[in-house]
Formats: C-alpha cells, sequence, structure tokens
C-alpha cells in the first residue's frame, strides 16, 4: 500500500525517477493553472514542484502529505536555480495534514522590512524563512565543528551552573529568589569566569563550554538583552601567545569547512596594542577589511596590552565608592609580569594581559591570562576598593588558590556575535531562534509575567512600587 512507503525527501528524490514516492512537508507556493494545480513542496532538504489534477482546496504553509511518481522534467522546463530543478511529482494521492489560516506575517524573503516585534511575536513562522533556516543550520554546523576541534585536541566539555551566587564582575545580575532559603538569591551567572578558573585548581587542563551566559543591559545591535552563548575555553600552563595561536587556529579552520566562500584577509592575523589601535585608527574595534563593501572577507585582528585599571566612573556602582581605580577588563586579570612594580605608586602604567579578538569592526570574544598569585590578587582588590565585605563574596576563589592553582587563561568568543558578523547581519537577533525584544521580553513566550500571591508567598516576597 502506498501509505507503508518510507518518506522521502525533496533532494532525496533526484534518485528515484519513476519510482512511486511518499513526501510531507509544506506548501511552500501554489499556482492554480484550471484543471492543473502545481504546488511547491518544501521540506527540510529543499523544495520540489509537484503537480496534480482535481486536488483538495489548499492554502500556503498547510502541511500535507503526497504521494506521486517521480518524473524527469522535459529539458525546456528544467529550472536550474534549485537542486530539484530537473524533476517533478506527479501527484497520485494528496492528503492535508493541517491547514494553514492566512499568516499574520509572510514568510519569503528576508523579512526586514517587518516590524520586528511582530517577527518576534510570530517567531514560529519567520523561523520558516530560507534566510533564517539558514541562520540556524550554520549556527548548529559552527557548534558541531567547535566541539569536535576542540574534543580532538584534548578538551573536555563540563558545564558549570546556571544558579550560582551574585559577585561584582562588571554588569547587573539576574537575581533569582530561593525557596527554600527565604531571603536569600542566586545569580544567573554572567559568565562562567569563577567556575573555569577553580576547574584549573581541580587539574582539567584543558576546559571548554558552550556557555549560555546572562547581563541585565541595555540592548543594541550586537549585544543581546538578556541571554547570549559563548564558547568558553581555559587553559593551564600555558602563556597569552599560545592562547592566541590556538583560537587562531580555531576560527581559520572553522572558516574553511563551514564558511569556504568566506576569505580571511591577513593569515596570521594582525596584533595590535590598544594604544596602536586608537592612535591609528581612533577605537580598539578596527575594521582592517581593504574593501569594506566586501560581505565575503573577514579581517580577524587581536587588540592586546590594554591598561589593568581605568579611571573609576559612576557606572562602576559595584566598586569601591570614592576610589580612584576599577579594572579594565575584570579583577581577575593578570598584570604583565615586567609592570607589576608599578602596582604599589604607578598602577595606570600596568598593562593587563587582556586580548580582545575583533573581526570586521565588531568585538567578537576576549579573555586573558588570569591572576595565579593569590597576593598579586589581593592588591588589586585594594587598588579598585573592595571592603571586606566584598571580598568574602570571593573568597571561595581565594581560598581555592591557597591549595595550589597553575598559571592559566583563556577566551570566550561570542557565538551570536561571531555569527552575525560572518553572516552580514544588521543584529544579533537574526541569528539566534527566540531572542527577546528590545524592550526584554522574551519572544512568542511574552515574558517576564507577574508571578502569583502563592509563588510570592513561598519565595517570602511581596511587590512594591518603585515610587
Amino acid at each position: 500500500m502506498a501509505e507503508d512507503l518510507p518518506r522521502t525527501l525533496a533532494l532525496e528524490a533526484i534518485k528515484k525517477i519513476g519510482e512511486k514516492v511518499k513526501l510531507q512537508g509544506f506548501v511552500n507556493s501554489l499556482r492554480d493553472h484550471g484543471k492543473i494545480t502545481f504546488l511547491d513542496l518544501r521540506d527540510r532538504s529543499g523544495i520540489v514542484q509537484c503537480l496534480g489534477q482535481n486536488l483538495p482546496k489548499l492554502t500556503p504553509e498547510s502541511v500535507v502529505e503526497i504521494f506521486g511518481e517521480v518524473k524527469k522534467r522535459p529539458e525546456e522546463l528544467v529550472n536550474p536555480k534549485i537542486a530539484t530543478g530537473g524533476i517533478e511529482i506527479e501527484i497520485t494521492r494528496l492528503k492535508i495534514l493541517t491547514k494553514a489560516k492566512d499568516l499574520p506575517i509572510p514568510v519569503d524573503g528576508s523579512g526586514l522590512e517587518i516590524e520586528e516585534e511582530k517577527r518576534l511575536k510570530y517567531r514560529y513562522l519567520d523561523l520558516r524563512r530560507p534566510r533564517m533556516s539558514k541562520n540556524l543550520v550554520l549556527r548548529s554546523k559552527v557548534v558541531h565543528f567547535i566541539r569536535n576541534w576542540l574534543i580532538n585536541r584534548d578538551f573536555v566539555e563540563i558545564e558549570t551552573p546556571i544558579l550560582t551566587k551574585t559577585t561584582p564582575e562588571g554588569a547587573r545580575d539576574f537575581i533569582v529568589p530561593s525557596r527554600l532559603q527565604p531571603g536569600k538569591f542566586y545569580a544567573l551567572p554572567q559568565s562562567p569566569q569563577q567556575y573555569k578558573q577553580l576547574l584549573m585548581v581541580a587539574g582539567f587542563e584543558r576546559y571548554f563550554q558552550i556557555a549560555r551566559c546572562f547581563r541585565d543591559e541595555d540592548p543594541r545591535a550586537d549585544r543581546a538583552y538578556g541571554e547570549f552563548t559563548q564558547l568558553d575555553l581555559e587553559l593551564s600552563f600555558v602563556n597569552q601567545d599560545d592562547i592566541l595561536a590556538l583560537t587562531e587556529a580555531l576560527f581559520c579552520e572553522l572558516v574553511k569547512e563551514i564558511f569556504p566562500e568566506k576569505k580571511i584577509s591577513q593569515i596570521p592575523w594582525p596584533r595590535l596594542s590598544q594604544s596602536q589601535a586608537l592612535k591609528k585608527f581612533k577605537t580598539d574595534k578596527p575594521d582592517l577589511r581593504k574593501n569594506k563593501e566586501d560581505r565575503d572577507e573577514l579581517a580577524f585582528v587581536w587588540i592586546l596590552d590594554f591598561p589593568l585599571f581605568v579611571k573609576q566612573t559612576k557606572e562602576d556602582y559595584f566598586f569601591g565608592a570614592g576610589k580612584k581605580w576599577a579594572p579594565s577588563h575584570h579583577m581577575f586579570t593578570a598584570p604583565h609580569s615586567e609592570d607589576i612594580k608599578y602596582l604599589d605608586k604607578n598602577p595606570e602604567k600596568v598593562r593587563g594581559l587582556q586580548h580582545d579578538l575583533v573581526l570586521n569592526g565588531y568585538e567578537i570574544g576576549g579573555g586573558s591570562m588570569r591572576i595565579h598569585q593569590p597576593e598579586i590578587q589581593e592588591k588589586v582588590f585594594e587598588l579598585i576598593g573592595f571592603s571586606e565585605k566584598q571580598k568574602k563574596k570571593f573568597e571561595h576563589m581565594l581560598t581555592a588558590f591557597k591549595y595550589g592553582v597553575p598559571p592559566h587563561g583563556g577566551i570566550a568568543p561570542g557565538i551570536d556575535r561571531f555569527l552575525m558578523t560572518v553572516l552580514g547581519e544588521p543584529s544579533l537577533r537574526e541569528v539566534i531562534a527566540f531572542p527577546m525584544t528590545a524592550s526584554g521580553r522574551t519572544a512568542v513566550m511574552q515574558a517576564p509575567s507577574k508571578a502569583t500571591k502563592k509563588q510570592l508567598r513561598e519565595l517570602c516576597l511581596r511587590i512594591t512600587s518603585k515610587k
């Protein structure tokens, strides 16, 4: 019986000319020519043209099951624009699995002309458009490549906690109330920074994870509000050059494998100190492409030798109020060994072993060598004005460092930002399945939402007005 046929994908039908097949998918488009109706069936492999007579009334984007025979198209009717353009399916029976209503947004074209709030409201439809589905498929391939590349080089993939401790690291935390310990709160991690350093203390010399990170920061085109994904790497018994070389090899091979149409403008990647970049380009995120209109040119550059400290501003509320210095990167970044002598009297002269990875004018990652000597970490805490109470927030790390810690460092390239840049998309939201809106609402689900009175009672919480 026809129902017993295994499903054939659109692309697989190319090899089944003259055979009976069963296809399932979405009605991509319809063309009624009187007695004969043409429809393009879309599934995960692509699109194939089908034709039949006296078909049931169809609507675009309905889900159908088609039984028919694969026929070779006449030479003059071959469509060279699609992989299946040399065949068509002559329908013997069509079953409507679910009929689609008129769509609130079109799913062809780029979609960039549609109001973004509406696209995100109907994200499950927006993701049907070829550009968006292609972006997510490429994202999957990129993550798969990274994971295999690192595991083949003796890295261990380790997950670190999502419910963790609030510590002053540079951005606002998302906090989560505890039911079992009323009045206390977890924080969602801004990054796995402290956990990965503790893994170095534990002896895992090569760690990575595809990490979810959470920061309560204002959104912009190259920074998502709420949550984002980064490749988190940490290595022991290495120097800064080792980290740069490994990162360079990973991304050069990734581009060659996943984005063969892209050309890296210079290998090895150029390296500039922050002061050189600012002097020459007036920015520490320079776009070094020879032709800035060329979407297929990738210009990677390392920016190094940032000052370890910057002057404190009003935004640095999480450091010691009234103190002069704030960390340029974060408080765990190691100083250049030859600059340690300046820590006591001339902190402004101390350069940090920080490295920023810039691609086509966007910072797509950053990292550093870490402080592994407790006395230097204590000095940095002192310079940024940490009180004894604030230091206690890092007591777990300071205690761990008493039991032997190897020299270590790492980097955290942003998966979202790398993809946005490589694909030439206008914002991070174009490479994320269900991003938040600019106002901080989760696509489709309309989070955040109100808690019930019962939930608030269990958490010992009460909602009050900001006034």
